[in-house]
C-alpha cells in the first residue's frame, strides 16, 4: 500500500476557485480544506461538529459546503474548516 494523492478544485459560494492536492483516504468521511483555502474561496461555517483523532482525542471544528471538481466527477460536499496545523498532521482521521 502506498499513499495516494488527486488534484481536484473547490469552489465556494462566489464562484471563487482554487486547486487542491487531496489524500485519498478510503475511511475518511470529509474532505478538510486548509485554512488558506477556504479563506481563498469565500466559505463561512455552517456547524460545528466533534471528530476523533487517530490518537482518540476529540477536537471540534466548523463545516462548511463547497462544490468540488475532481476527475471523477463534482458535486457539492461538507468539509471541514481546516485549522493551524491540521493539514500538517497526519494521523487526523477526519
Amino acid at each position: 500500500m502506498g499513499i495516494t494523492y488527486i488534484e481536484g478544485r473547490v469552489r465556494g459560494p462566489k464562484g471563487k476557485e482554487e486547486t487542491v492536492r487531496f489524500l485519498v483516504d478510503s475511511g475518511a468521511t470529509y474532505s478538510l480544506l486548509p485554512e488558506p483555502v477556504w479563506r481563498a474561496i469565500e466559505l463561512t461555517p455552517k456547524r460545528e461538529c466533534d471528530f476523533q483523532l487517530a490518537d482518540g482525542t476529540i477536537v471540534r471544528r466548523q463545516v462548511s459546503e463547497c462544490y468540488i471538481m475532481l476527475p471523477q466527477g463534482e458535486g457539492h460536499t461538507p468539509v471541514i474548516l481546516g485549522e493551524p496545523g491540521d493539514d500538517e498532521a497526519p494521523s487526523l482521521v477526519w
